[in-house]
């Protein structure tokens, strides 16, 4: 790492590592908060990210059944935050591995690692949203939640659970440290810098809550506390915070879209912290997600929420029983279902299940997309094209 290009950082310093051909550079971060000075643009933007997020807010408050979003809206989330990662899964095959058939006829499946690795990041959100009634975010939660994220997967080796005990750094593939475009704190000032976020998470600055979380944002990026997974790890960080900090009454906010988006400039941005002090355009490029992330959230919902009243309003026309209707809602969660899924999710007998899917069959609601000597596979395709679709919905 260039030592250079940090050394007139208002953000944290640079510090040398070790002696003689093994020593190198790495950057600690100061304690936030930081000192940033307001203006009319940072301003204009806070308030509006404010605004779309209680729009979502309230939506979140209002829906008649806002609990049907939150396993589209996580799916999505973790697809898109692990794509920043590398893997090559998209919503349609991680549905596909849940319901036990991957690869769909026709498709080619991407590598399985890649699929559980996003089914990986589904159950750390959703054991972090569980956690948080009982443990706020902190450290111990940081790590329950990079055990859930790696376990069983090409993280393995990474000492799922636990802090690093050793330098990282970040650059091309194969680069060594002192080629390395980053290297964040060795493990003992790691420690220190982690104390010191944990206590920010849980005390009170002038600043308003989402300018924090953008500032705690880069901060566990820029400390990389584990081996492995730490993109992944910040991101699903955000999410809790904002349901911790009563942002939201649920998750339906989720930025790795934006992210993925703009990549590069997320990248750049991060880096551009570290090495000028650039707070301010860090903050309004978070800002601005904030606000293209909460207007594409409340169009998906609604659409969401439309497709539900439809599926309700045909299969009350066709006088179907109450079970078609719990399995209609169902499928938000299971959008690609077997008949033996069904049996399961209903606790009903197999020709049971078998009639039901068929009445949702027959309603346009499922189609059939697999039939082998092993049963055949649904699809609810109005729920995968409304979460799937990459640009926010018309």
């Amino acid at each position: 790492m260039d030592p250079e290009r940090f050394r007139h950082s208002t953000s944290g310093q640079v510090i040398r590592v070790g002696q003689g051909e093994a020593a190198y550079w790495a950057f600690v971060p100061y304690p936030l908060p930081p000192n940033i000075s307001p203006d009319w643009e940072l301003t204009r933007a806070l308030s509006q990210a404010d605004r779309a997020l209680s729009l979502l807010a309230g939506l979140g408050r209002t829906m008649p059944n806002p609990h049907l979003l939150i396993g589209p809206f996580v799916r999505r989330e973790a697809v898109l935050s692990s794509r920043i990662e590398g893997t090559q899964s998209d919503i349609t095959d991680l549905y596909a591995y849940e319901a036990g058939q991957l690869p769909l006829p026709g498709m080619t499946a991407p590598p399985e690692v890649d699929v559980r690795e996003v089914l990986n990041y589904v159950n750390a959100l959703e054991y972090g949203l569980q956690r948080l009634s009982t443990l706020p975010v902190s450290l111990r939660l940081f790590r329950e939640l990079h055990e859930r994220l790696l376990a069983g997967v090409r993280g393995g080796y990474a000492t799922p659970g636990e802090f690093r005990r050793t330098q990282n750094w970040i650059g091309q593939p194969g680069c060594t440290l002192n080629e390395a475009l980053f290297v964040p704190p060795p493990v003992l000032q790691m420690h220190e810098a982690l104390n010191a976020l944990e206590k920010y998470l849980h005390s009170e600055d002038v600043y308003p809550p989402l300018l924090r979380l953008a500032l705690a944002h880069y901060q566990f990026e820029t400390i990389h506390p584990f081996v492995d997974g730490n993109g992944r790890m910040g991101r699903l960080i955000l999410s809790l915070l904002l349901v911790e900090w009563n942002l939201l009454p649920l998750p339906l906010l989720y930025l790795s879209a934006y992210f993925h988006r703009r990549r590069q400039d997320y990248y750049d941005l991060l880096l551009g912290v570290s090495e000028r002090g650039d707070w301010r355009a860090w903050v309004l490029f978070f800002l601005r997600g904030v606000v293209e992330q909460a207007e594409d959230a409340m169009t998906r919902a609604r659409n969401l929420q439309d497709v539900r009243e439809e599926w309700h309003r045909r299969l009350t026309q066709a006088r179907t029983s109450t079970l078609a209707l719990r399995l209609a809602d169902a499928l938000f969660t299971t959008p690609i279902i077997t008949i033996p899924q069904a049996q399961r999710l209903l606790n009903i007998t197999y020709p049971s299940a078998q009639h039901n899917v068929e009445k949702l069959r027959q309603a346009g609601i499922l189609q059939l997309i697999s039939e082998t000597g092993y049963g055949k596979t649904y699809v609810a395709t109005e729920i995968v094209n409304v979460i799937g679709q990459e640009n926010r919905p018309a």
